[in-house]
């Protein structure tokens, strides 16, 4: 028997989540996208909430709670309220995540202390390539043996940047195979150049680019290609969960919209273009959702799930954006201007299939 209900933990993070995304980030949404950078106060808030760090080991002050599925309800809420602010809040799951699952010990005591300090501290992940031909698991970017050191050299593009971060979580080629090191932001021949996005504007990124940096081989993560791969599943589904989410938003605003806009004396609610158009955002959004569900309930049960990742990713890539563009076409004239939400959905939404891991579940 299949139970789409979730646990009674469950049901109490989702409301507790919920509240927080309506009353402290679906308000800072257009400040957010307008400044390129997240209210710092809304970074504070939602770190006492324990929203990540909830996952991270007990022996390191986290909650020890990892489960993906837990994780993707949590970016849904959080991409309701809105999609940027939601992946900067997700972004020390970046850094910390894969270091509780497969870093050393002293890579543990020297990474996760600040992601679950009495301070909001980002994190960020180095995956992307600005490459047209850009293949994740083939990546440009490569890690050379140089004695005891590492030498990497290579550009990554669409990496998280909050200020106040202090390492960056570099995926590169190996003689064999790939790796992941844990890379101080400020090593030598480490440089970036901010992003310039049509959307996501709230979440700042950059083009990394790496020349000739030197590192120690204890920054390499003990992770074989197939837990490499799996890092690219849980990026995939969190991006497909906060991406539902921001859906919903849309589908959610246009809905109310067009039960109270009026033509001829009636709601255009009433209107059957109209009232079709939302049935089927409803339908797409509940259907993208479910793929979320399996491929993360799969992760939970400890088996491959790949396929499953790809296929909810995809999928939530093109209807998330037709939802999104279904949102702007029920507004109308106002469905472009940025007084209304539905113009910001459609931004942040337009990008997603670029994108390879903005957050981490």
């Amino acid at each position: 028997m299949i139970d789409f209900e979730p646990s009674e933990e469950q049901a109490l993070i989702i409301e507790t989540v919920r509240q927080f995304a309506e009353n402290e980030v679906r308000p800072h949404a257009r400040t957010a996208d307008e400044a390129g950078a997240p209210p710092g106060s809304i970074l504070d808030a939602a770190h006492e909430l324990g929203l990540v760090a909830n996952a991270l080991p007990e022996t390191h002050g986290g909650g020890g709670e990892r489960s993906a599925l837990t994780g993707a309800l949590i970016a849904e809420e959080l991409g309701w309220g809105d999609m940027a602010i939601a992946l900067a809040i997700l972004s020390p799951g970046l850094l910390g995540l894969p270091v509780s699952d497969y870093g050393s010990e002293s890579l543990q005591k020297n990474v996760l202390p600040g992601l679950v300090g009495d301070d909001f501290q980002p994190g960020s992940l180095a995956i992307t390539e600005p490459r047209f031909d850009f293949d994740v698991y083939r990546p440009q970017t490569t890690a050379k043996r140089d004695g005891d050191d590492i030498i990497l050299d290579g550009v990554k593009c669409q990496v998280p940047w909050i200020d106040g971060g202090a390492q960056v979580l570099v995926v590169a080629s190996e003689a064999d195979g790939l790796g992941a090191y844990v890379v101080p932001r400020d090593a030598a021949g480490a440089s970036t150049q901010p992003e310039l996005k049509m959307g996501l504007c709230g979440l700042p990124t950059v083009e990394l680019t790496l020349s000739g940096v030197r590192i120690q081989q204890e920054t390499r993560l003990d992770a074989d290609d197939a837990a490499i791969r799996q890092l690219i599943d849980r990026g995939r589904l969190a991006l497909a969960a906060t991406a539902i989410g921001a859906a919903r938003a849309a589908f959610e605003t246009s809905r109310d919209y067009a039960k109270q806009r009026e033509t001829f004396g009636q709601p255009i609610a009433t209107r059957q273009a109209i009232a079709f158009m939302l049935a089927d955002m409803a339908i797409e959004i509940d259907g993208a959702r479910l793929l979320v569900w399996e491929a993360a309930a799969a992760l939970d049960r400890g088996e491959e799930a790949s396929r499953l990742a790809r296929l909810a990713y995809d999928q939530t890539t093109r209807i998330t954006l037709q939802v999104a563009d279904g949102a702007v076409q029920v507004f109308g004239g106002h469905g472009y201007i940025r007084d209304y939400l539905p113009e910001l959905h459609l931004r942040n939404l337009a990008g997603l299939s670029s994108f390879e891991a903005l957050a981490l579940i």
